[in-house]
């Protein structure tokens, strides 16, 4: 967590410590929040069409009443390889940045009511995945730890390649990925 998303949260905080709602969802057995209002709606897994030239973590899109909504592997993103998606996951459908993106998840666990004062920053740690930098404060909430998102960070990256600026070392081979899922679901050991 920079300095800037602690200052933001400090204000909050001097204002009448603000209680803030919260989405609960797990991603390989950890737990992660984002704002409640950003979430437009939460759908069960469908297949995604492709788009090349697209990093691992970008799943394709899908046609929402109309609506092409790009969806992004959280697992993925967080370098913990693809998810293997069946009916059991979720998409989270959320605004970012005056977008409709969505977030592929392992499950919504539930919804958390957090004081602002609550909220704490991220330990200043030397993280060579960079996983770090998606995070905007932690909380401990039911004896349990909830890393809080930072959904423009998560999307950084997304929303330059949409809108047609490819950062430089973002993109992998779709090819590569897909071959490697192949082999995994031919491994039947």
């Amino acid at each position: 967590m920079d300095r800037h998303d602690f200052d933001s949260i400090e204000k909050v905080a001097s204002q009448d410590n603000v209680v803030m709602q919260f989405i609960t969802f797990t991603v390989h057995d950890q737990e992660y929040a984002i704002e409640i209002t950003t979430i437009r709606e939460i759908k069960g897994w469908s297949n995604t069409t492709s788009l090349p030239n697209t990093p691992a973590y970008m799943r394709g899109v899908i046609n929402l009443r109309g609506a092409v909504v790009p969806i992004l592997d959280l697992r993925c993103r967080f370098g913990l390889g693809l998810t293997q998606a069946s009916k059991n996951n979720v998409v989270m459908i959320v605004r970012v940045a005056d977008r409709v993106m969505g977030i592929l998840a392992d499950a919504v666990s539930d919804i958390i009511n957090v004081s602002s004062d609550e909220i704490r920053p991220i330990p200043s740690i030397d993280l060579t995945d960079g996983n770090n930098t998606v995070l905007q404060g932690i909380v401990n909430t039911e004896n349990r730890m909830v890393a809080i998102l930072s959904l423009d960070r998560v999307f950084d990256h997304t929303i330059d390649i949409l809108d047609g600026h490819i950062p430089e070392g973002v993109l992998k081979s779709n090819a590569e990925d897909d071959a490697k899922q192949n082999d995994k679901a031919l491994d039947v050991t």
